[in-house]
């Protein structure tokens, strides 16, 4: 197996804030070189800005696995890639799809592009499964556009918004400008984003190291605060919603998104704020009817003994480490795709969008 390589590595400083820069971060998290995949190292952000070459399935598996490349769409794109690379080896299809399908469970992005490619591949060799990738590639980009639009949409009047958002849903964690930060983004080209509270997202801190990182290299006005304040800006502030992603939507639309997400949801319920999932509709799964079938990832228990790699617990305490929960669909206000909007009651709305039916 090829190793994993970093190829460039800088002092990145969090870089500077100004005017919000619209068309950035367009496939930020990766890009396909010729024979090869390079992946921004997102456990190395904000400080520094690494690129890791990767030449083989195995290798994307453990790329993804171990958090060099996260959120649901983009880790899509990254396995639609480790298929090409496995059918440019020769490598048995069926053991790569295996291996990339195992790497995260809970988001069903992965083993829907992981299909795709696989099946092209086996049709037209490793030029078809490229093409098949590079297709996905360019349909999460024009998606998170689409989506963005529709999610901005929903917000009436002209009045700027606070919006609340938890975990990262950016150009880190998609092809394109993002899922729920793409409708943040898109509210503040629109000049209608009063301020964005973005929750740090322990234990990984996705919120703390990405979403304040993309955020302020976008000029964007945001504030990072711990997850366990989020009930006080609730209390305090006028949010006009809490916008966040998802990693599977099942068919009665519960959404298994970043732990955490569920208290969000509960705090907005009491709260009487909307609280809006945004996600394409390759992270729907109608074949899981309900969220208690949506199987949850979880983690080494060192994510939590450990910060920033300093011990910050009894070494050997016994740790729950949930990378995900699942948000009920009575505590959600809307679901948001590339094809449109999806609202109460989700399993007819999401199964039309899913067919692309017009309303």
């Amino acid at each position: 197996m090829t190793p994993v390589v970093p190829v460039r590595r800088a002092v990145a400083g969090g870089g500077s804030v100004g005017k919000p820069v619209m068309t950035e971060f367009k496939s930020l998290a990766l890009r396909w070189r010729d024979d090869r995949l390079e992946l921004l190292d997102q456990r190395l952000l904000p400080g520094v800005e690494s690129w890791l070459e990767l030449y083989d399935a195995e290798a994307v598996a453990g790329a993804i696995r171990d958090l060099v490349v996260r959120g649901a769409p983009a880790i899509g794109v990254t396995a639609a890639y480790g298929m090409v690379l496995a059918a440019s080896a020769g490598d048995d299809l069926d053991r790569a799809a295996a291996v990339l399908i195992d790497a995260r469970p809970t988001a069903v992005n992965l083993a829907w592009a992981v299909n795709r490619v696989g099946e092209a591949a086996r049709r037209s060799g490793a030029e078809g499964a490229l093409a098949e990738a590079r297709r996905i590639h360019a349909e999460d980009i024009a998606a998170c556009d689409a989506l963005a639009a529709h999610g901005a949409d929903l917000f009436a009047g002209d009045a700027p918004v606070e919006i609340l958002t938890h975990c990262n849903t950016g150009a880190l964690a998609t092809a394109g400008i993002g899922t729920a930060l793409g409708i943040v983004r898109e509210l503040a080209r629109r000049g209608r984003l009063e301020r964005l509270w973005a929750c740090e997202a322990r234990p990984v801190m996705q919120g703390s190291r990405l979403t304040a990182w993309e955020a302020m290299r976008l000029g964007l006005p945001v504030t990072l605060l711990t997850d366990t304040a989020a009930g006080s800006v609730f209390a305090r502030r006028p949010l006009a919603a809490v916008v966040l992603g998802a990693d599977r939507i099942a068919a009665d639309g519960a959404t298994a998104n970043k732990v955490g997400t569920y208290t969000l949801a509960v705090l907005a319920a009491r709260h009487g704020v909307r609280f809006m999932v945004a996600a394409p509709t390759s992270t729907v799964d109608l074949s899981t009817p309900n969220g208690m079938e949506i199987p949850i990832e979880e983690r080494g228990p060192d994510e939590v003994r450990r910060c920033g790699g300093r011990l910050t617990a009894p070494p050997n305490v016994a740790v729950y480490n949930p990378a995900f929960d699942v948000t009920p669909p009575g505590l959600i206000a809307a679901i948001v795709t590339e094809r449109g909007v999806a609202r109460p009651p989700f399993g007819p709305a999401l199964a039309r969008l899913c067919r692309n039916d017009p309303e």
